[in-house]
């Protein structure tokens, strides 16, 4: 029986971890393995306190902080499959066959970029295929590339790479663009944008790096390419959320509702932090902040008995 498990390997997961470890709580990590979505990326350059580092990089040094923990169980390679609330415990299976119980819980499983499934997308991730503007931005200077969204993602997407990219094509699948319109005059604007309705990514090709898009111009059915070394697919993030779809509130997203004070979630023994929960921003420095929001707290309704 443990007093915290905590779900996910992430920035957020190894914060509350080690945070958790500090405060002498009995807790175990589950996690199929570390570092989170940033583990594709080649070069991150805001992660606080390190000016460069790739995402393995990341992954590693969030591993060995962890695991110099004393008093804390992790593991590792298995992920959570099935939680239920029995009384006053959690009782958790894995899918390796594991039974863990706990008096807490925290969410810390981030959420997974919704895909175009199109072909080259898999070949190119983190070959000129992004999804992460605020991280990525900054590594297509000169270059020409494609955000694909034209929802807020998208828009913030061709916002973060102006001061970067010399052409910038932005795809939306329908007849307009979704996001704020505040935003759009913002985007469209610029000269260096061109907005393109009513496109289908197709496929995605290239050498050893992202050299072309091809889109299906909906109204015609002709298709066009796009030269480009960069594609962000901007269309949404699906959270790590559905084990725990009957416990607690999720919104309109499937994000899990938090009090942003503390982490908490409507289940009174159940915190979330980073992306798997309805924060606005999706950050790895913002994830590590709020799973360590989250462990004070716990430690609190801990110590209280």
């Amino acid at each position: 029986m443990y007093e915290l498990i905590i779900v996910g390997g992430g920035p957020g997961g190894v914060a509350a971890g080690v945070y958790a470890a500090r405060k002498k709580i009995k807790t175990a990590l589950i996690t199929d393995s570390f570092g989170g979505q940033s583990i594709v990326s080649n070069d991150i350059q805001n992660w606080i306190g390190v000016k460069s580092l790739t995402g393995l990089d990341l992954a590693k040094m969030l591993e060995e902080h962890l695991r110099a923990q004393a008093g804390f169980d992790i593991v590792d390679g298995d992920s959570v499959t099935q939680v239920s609330d029995v009384g006053d415990k959690f009782a958790l299976t894995t899918q390796g066959g594991k039974n863990l119980e706990t008096k807490y819980l925290l969410l810390a499983t981030g959420s997974r970029h919704r895909k175009l499934n199109i072909p080259g997308e898999k070949e190119f991730d983190g070959k000129g295929i992004v999804y992460c503007s605020t991280c990525d931005a900054p590594l297509f200077s000169g270059k020409a590339v494609a955000i694909v969204g034209g929802g807020n993602a998208g828009l913030e997407a061709a916002l973060d790479s102006l001061p970067y990219a010399a052409k910038i094509y932005l795809l939306e699948r329908s007849g307009q663009l979704k996001g704020d319109p505040v935003t759009q005059e913002k985007i469209k604007a610029d000269p260096k944008v061109e907005v393109i309705l009513n496109a289908e990514s197709q496929r995605v090709s290239g050498d050893q790096f992202v050299n072309a898009l091809v889109y299906k111009d909906l109204p015609t059915g002709e298709e066009k390419t796009l030269a480009v070394e960069g594609v962000f697919v901007e269309i949404g993030a699906v959270p790590n959320a559905e084990f725990v779809k009957d416990l607690v509130e999720r919104n309109k997203f499937g994000e899990v509702v938090v009090n942003h004070q503390t982490q908490a979630t409507s289940h009174p023994r159940i915190w979330a932090a980073g992306d798997v929960s309805d924060v606005l921003y999706k950050q790895n420095n913002v994830s590590a902040g709020d799973a360590v929001k989250a462990v004070l707290n716990i430690y609190e309704k801990i110590s209280k008995g």
